[in-house]
């Protein structure tokens, strides 16, 4: 579940103000809106990235507006993916469960899964310059999704894709919502998309959210 309560946020001359979301356990959100109107800047906040300057954030049964990002439960890709460019695949989906101090036999075992959820069996040695636009797309999924998160943050996934690749990344989006359960909130510009992907719809416009029946 995700709940924003009252949130302001500023960055600069830009504010944001008594911003109000709910979105249940389990269910696939997504937030559209106008380039520049904040989705981005909201969606760091849920994150952990950004601070609030007042309000509160609900994940679960959490208020989580203080907490780092690492302990809020979140798993995040950014639209520009931001993967390690010195990182083999393996070492990316590897990443969040390493700075968690699991043990190797818990990480080698969790790397595996990941890869045949996510089709990168065969691309574990490979650096991010030799994976094409969709492959990454799929680590940086499978990053985020590595420590097992209740909530799943995706800003623009899908943007920079191909048709026929981005039908593949929303089938696998597709599944892995329908397999996980995690709660997602999705930004994106695309209506089909976001008719296709999710249950629950929601505009930023004006400074505030509407949800779209």
């Amino acid at each position: 579940m995700i709940r924003l309560e009252n949130i302001m946020l500023r960055q600069g001359d830009f504010e944001l103000r008594d911003i109000q979301l709910e979105l249940a356990a389990g269910e696939y959100g997504v937030l559209m809106g106008r380039s520049g109107c904040g989705k981005t800047t909201l969606l760091e906040a849920v994150c952990g990235l950004r601070t609030v300057a007042a309000g509160c954030i609900i994940l679960g049964d959490r208020d989580v507006t203080a907490l780092p990002p690492a302990e809020r439960g979140v798993g995040y890709v950014p639209q520009d993916r931001a993967l390690f460019p010195t990182q083999p695949v393996r070492e990316q989906l590897a990443f969040a469960l390493v700075l968690r101090s699991l043990g190797q036999a818990e990480i080698a075992a969790r790397v595996e899964e990941l890869a045949e959820l996510l089709g990168l069996g065969a691309l574990l040695d490979r650096l991010p310059d030799k994976l094409s636009g969709g492959e990454a797309q799929r680590v940086a999924l499978g990053r985020a999704l590595a420590h097992r998160p209740s909530v799943l943050c995706l800003d623009e996934p899908l943007s920079a894709l191909d048709e026929e690749l981005h039908d593949e990344m929303c089938q696998l989006l597709e599944r892995i919502h329908c397999e996980t359960g995690v709660t997602v909130l999705h930004i994106t510009h695309s209506p089909s998309e976001a008719k296709r992907l999710a249950g629950c719809h929601y505009r930023l416009a004006n400074g505030r959210i509407e949800r779209d029946e």
